[in-house]
């Protein structure tokens, strides 16, 4: 089953996390055969929201948004056999750590 684990970094970036140790991580799951895709999301201040109101006018605005103590850093998606060994591999993501926190959610597969 396909899970996306999606990974929130503190805003204040604390992280003590190196470089090495996400690709170590990139590594074990490549090397498990688990990783589908993963990407790192540039910074917050690049992002643009887009809303489309009852009258079908779009409002687009740019970040950053509304202050926040976590902002979405990137995801990975993986595919492995249950929830459990999901939730196994956002432990060891280097993301999980120094306040941060991966959401671990199913993808949802329609017509297959």
């Amino acid at each position: 089953m396909k899970y996306m684990l999606l990974i929130y970094t503190s805003a204040t970036d604390e992280s003590t996390c190196s470089v090495e140790d996400w690709q170590d991580y990139e590594k074990a799951m490549r090397d498990a055969g688990v990783l589908v895709t993963g990407h790192s999301l540039q910074d917050l201040v690049t992002a643009t929201a887009v809303q489309v109101g009852a009258d079908g006018r779009r409002t687009v605005t740019d970040g950053p948004f509304a202050e926040t103590r976590e902002v979405l850093g990137g995801y990975d998606v993986i595919d492995v056999p249950d929830l459990d060994s999901a939730i196994e591999w956002a432990s060891r993501c280097p993301g999980s750590r120094d306040g941060g926190t991966v959401v671990v959610r199913p993808i949802a597969e329609f017509g297959e």
